[in-house]
């Protein structure tokens, strides 16, 4: 399989704060929407009679965006003045985007300046509750020195103040780590833009799809292929810590698991099983991977060390298809979904393999590709009857379960790091018999069932991961 692969730059950003312009560095919560202070909604979940049928719900609370102004970074010479104007751009792009954020026009600004301290009351007259301003100077070489304020506008008091040193290459990762401490500074939890989404790239009509192994920046730029269509591909995932993903291949028409090192683009098989192995997720640990393996007529779930040693039978053989396995985020339960009761349906398990129950009871709903949320409070699935899908949420033991997107075709959902985003798959339905005008892209919805959006991805695309913060 040829490989095409980029290693991402993890290396040469150095960080330092920035003294106080104000008494008040150390304060927190100064702002309507610092740290604690902004509450999100509860939401009204549907509560899922054990046993029986649960009552399923969009629900879709909302909670007013923080208006927030950032202007242009001040500049130095060399590339400073490209990079103040992108680096800036990011941030306002990445805030914007999580629909918690409501960034102020340019064109509104009053005399914007390029001084260290702000004109606070012309801020506020934009309507402004807090500010970002920045400079970016070039540090000789292929270095830059970008540094960065947080302002609560209302207060007139500094929040944040932090430079970071980096090579140029780095620049785009800086904007998304400095989005993440505004975000954690205003929101009171951590952000997820530093992080990356590896997926199915498509191309070419229904019927000859050639499929790649991609990995982008979140926010769909420094797009990648790893592989270049000799042989299908599907359910990628990212290693806990590593620069590693895990995916299945039909290399040689045989389905297998694989482990991709993204640093240097080897591939390694897991385990030489005589069957079909699918469906792979690391352990929260990273030392093993779950994964589904057919036996005879049905599948049963496994746990598999990185070196293929260590197999582990999780399920009992009997003939029932159990598969999509998913570890809590403490790494001692498994999620998945088997059709052992009839039809398909979401069950979860001991880590170690016992005390199976199923959780999943909508009325004539099946449910797949189940998936747990890093803070352990909800299970994201993809359910479907005979009209159509639908990306929903549910509590780790059935209830509260609530329909986030409805439509055609979606399925495949992928939580950002935090928890408060989910990213699935959207297809549109095909025009004629071969495909044409069929269409897969990106979606990303907040778990409060708003701000749906499209990711740009340069292909049709699919079955997407999140990686973990920083990764």
């Amino acid at each position: 399989m040829t490989r095409q692969f980029t290693a991402r730059p993890m290396t040469g950003i150095d960080q330092s704060p920035l003294p106080a312009l104000t008494f008040r560095l150390g304060r927190r919560g100064l702002l309507a929407g610092s740290a604690g202070l902004i509450t999100l909604p509860m939401l009204a979940n549907g509560q899922a009679a054990k046993g029986g049928t649960a009552e399923i719900t969009v629900d879709r609370a909302r909670n007013e965006p923080i208006p927030i102004a950032i202007p242009t970074f001040v500049a130095g010479g060399g590339d400073a003045a490209r990079l103040a104007a992108d680096i800036a751009k990011v941030i306002t792009n990445n805030l914007s985007r999580s629909g918690l954020f409501r960034t102020i026009d340019p064109a509104a600004f009053i005399n914007a300046g390029g001084g260290d301290a702000p004109n606070f009351p012309n801020w506020k007259a934009v309507g402004a509750q807090a500010l970002v301003t920045g400079k970016v100077d070039s540090q000789g070489g292929d270095k830059v020195r970008v540094e960065f304020r947080l302002w609560d506008v209302l207060q007139g008091a500094q929040i944040q103040g932090t430079a970071y040193t980096a090579t140029l290459s780095n620049w785009r990762r800086i904007a998304h780590i400095m989005s993440d401490v505004i975000y954690e500074r205003m929101l009171g939890e951590k952000g997820y833009f530093d992080t990356r989404i590896v997926y199915i790239a498509m191309s070419g009509p229904r019927d000859r799809t050639v499929k790649r192994l991609a990995v982008m920046d979140q926010d769909g730029e420094n797009n990648r292929f790893l592989t270049d269509g000799s042989f299908l591909v599907n359910s990628p995932r990212f290693h806990p810590t590593q620069d590693k993903i895990t995916f299945m291949s039909y290399v040689n028409n045989r389905p297998r698991v694989y482990v991709f090192d993204l640093a240097n683009g080897r591939q390694q098989l897991l385990g030489n099983f005589e069957d079909i192995t699918l469906s792979p997720r690391f352990h929260p640990d990273g030392n093993s991977v779950v994964m589904a393996q057919t036996r005879g007529s049905g599948s049963e779930i496994d746990s598999v060390g990185l070196n293929g040693g260590g197999v582990r039978r999780l399920t009992d053989p009997g003939g029932a298809i159990d598969v999509s396995p998913c570890y809590s985020p403490d790494g001692s339960q498994i999620v998945f979904n088997s059709d052992r009761g009839g039809d398909q349906q979401l069950y979860v398990m001991d880590a170690g393999g016992g005390g199976i129950k199923r959780i999943s009871f909508g009325a004539g709903r099946r449910y797949g590709t189940p998936v747990w949320s890093p803070r352990g409070d909800l299970i994201a699935y993809t359910s479907f009857n005979a009209s159509a899908f639908a990306i929903g949420v549910m509590r780790p033991d059935g209830t509260g379960e609530r329909i986030l997107s409805e439509s055609f075709f979606c399925e495949g959902p992928t939580f950002a790091p935090n928890g408060r985003v989910i990213m699935f798959t959207r297809e549109t339905g095909a025009v004629d018999a071969r495909g044409r005008g069929h269409t897969s892209k990106l979606v990303t919805i907040d778990i409060t069932g708003f701000n749906e959006r499209l990711v740009p991805t340069p292909t049709d695309a699919g079955d997407a991961a999140w990686s973990p913060l920083g990764q």
